[in-house]
């Protein structure tokens, strides 16, 4: 009978992910010979026998060790399902990770996963921005655990990086979490450079993790395990998804450490569910496609925008020339720039609302990472729990409006933001009228 990783190779090579996103993990002989797998829409799983059951809750519970070749078997649909192993399969095979999870949102893996690896006492040092909320989750939430939360600016140079890592009392640094692209304003963070701090210093008694948020590039554009990282986090809602009709999230990391993390979220209970485990199966079939196609557009939108006579300020990954070192940090660490893009208008905040009332193709609505076209102001949307002053620091301005570039034509996505743009310039020709 044929085995999971058989689809895998042909002629002794191995196939690319986005070949292996239409059957991986999947054999169609289990389910009738159906193409797709079905929903296993089962909350407990029935067992063969009673020592069957005894093996499998041994093994659910770490009260022995896996035979060889031996897996755990399905018991409960909080703790495996079929839907869900196969999604996660397909998960590892984009950033090479060893194991995969599947969780019911992006701040379920967030927050799952660092309950699993800090405990009371530890601290973690996190880069600024991140999302809004893993902010409010690192500053509000983990200090209630007794975690401490200390964050570094993203024009921090590796020597201050080493200086305040060097101010950490001994022992206390447990995790470096980084967004690399930060949201929202596509600053990257030197992954290679966080590695070596944490194998510095961190023992095996007392690891430091290395765990990254990489929903911005997702896992076609950016593979932070190569780079030295320990864990990979993901809103699977973003472009995993795609289609703006899920919540999920994910986290990929070595086995021993998703054992840790499944564990958790067993005990959490902030498992995907299998029908979004299905609708994610399918996204990730065209997962490369939609990618590309919005990152293309978004080079050609970025570049127009940077030219616009009305924008103070584009922040893309392309546009880094007056900093050489965030430019040698997309060429180690990036295959495209993807699909996100900031610009400050000049003005202020009434002319950052008063171009996005105008948009007509483009929704005004958070999220990002969708097939539709999205733009938002982050400094009173996604960040407006973060304080003015803090939000100045980390580059997040009244100006400031973010866009998601989906897979609209991008001539007819120019042709809204220029209606756009106009409509703030009328609106400013008439307040000189009547001043």
């Amino acid at each position: 009978m044929p085995t999971l990783h058989d689809h895998a190779h042909i002629g002794g090579q191995t196939l690319r992910p986005e070949s292996l996103m239409m059957s991986y993990g999947y054999i169609p002989a289990w389910s009738e010979g159906a193409i797709k797998p079905p929903i296993f829409q089962t909350s407990t799983f029935v067992f063969s026998s009673a020592e069957q059951g005894k093996a499998y809750f041994e093994l659910a519970y770490g009260l022995r060790q896996a035979n060889p070749d031996e897996e755990m078997g399905l018991i409960y649909s909080r703790l495996n399902n079929p839907s869900l192993e196969i999604l996660e399969h397909r998960l590892t095979l984009w950033d090479g990770a060893e194991d995969a999870a599947s969780f019911a949102s992006g701040m379920a893996a967030i927050s799952t996963t660092l309950l699993a690896l800090l405990k009371p006492g530890d601290v973690v040092l996190h880069s600024e921005p991140v999302y809004g909320g893993s902010d409010f989750f690192l500053k509000n939430v983990l200090p209630k655990f007794g975690i401490t939360a200390v964050g570094f600016r993203p024009t921090a140079t590796p020597e201050e990086l080493t200086a305040q890592v060097a101010g950490i009392e001994q022992g206390r640094l447990a995790m470096i979490f980084v967004e690399t692209p930060a949201n929202p304003t596509n600053h990257l963070v030197d992954l290679e450079a966080c590695a070596a701090l944490a194998r510095q210093h961190g023992t095996p008694e007392h690891p430091i993790r290395l765990v990254v948020d990489n929903t911005f590039l997702g896992p076609v554009f950016q593979h932070p395990l190569k780079h030295g990282a320990d864990v990979v986090l993901y809103s699977a809602t973003k472009f995993l998804g795609g289609h703006s009709d899920l919540i999920a999230g994910a986290a990929l990391a070595n086995k021993a450490l998703m054992k840790e993390i499944k564990a958790m979220r067993t005990f959490m209970g902030t498992m995907c569910d299998p029908n979004t485990g299905w609708m994610l199966m399918r996204s990730l079939e065209t997962l490369k496609l939609r990618m590309e196609r919005a990152a293309q557009s978004a080079q050609t939108i970025a570049d127009w925008l940077r030219q616009h006579p009305l924008v103070a300020r584009t922040y893309y990954l392309t546009h880094l020339e007056h900093c050489p070192a965030q430019q040698d940090i997309y060429r180690r660490h990036c295959l495209s720039p993807g699909s996100m893009i900031s610009f400050d208008i000049k003005g202020g905040e009434a002319e950052a609302f008063r171009f996005l009332n105008a948009l007509r193709l483009i929704k005004l609505a958070v999220s990002l990472g969708g097939t539709e076209s999205l733009a938002e102001h982050p400094a009173t949307m996604t960040h407006s729990d973060i304080s003015v002053p803090e939000q100045a620091e980390m580059g997040i301005t009244a100006q400031m409006i973010r866009l998601s570039i989906g897979v609209e034509d991008p001539q007819d996505l120019m042709l809204d933001l220029e209606q756009a743009f106009a409509a703030v310039g009328m609106a400013q020709a008439r307040e000189l009228e009547l001043a």
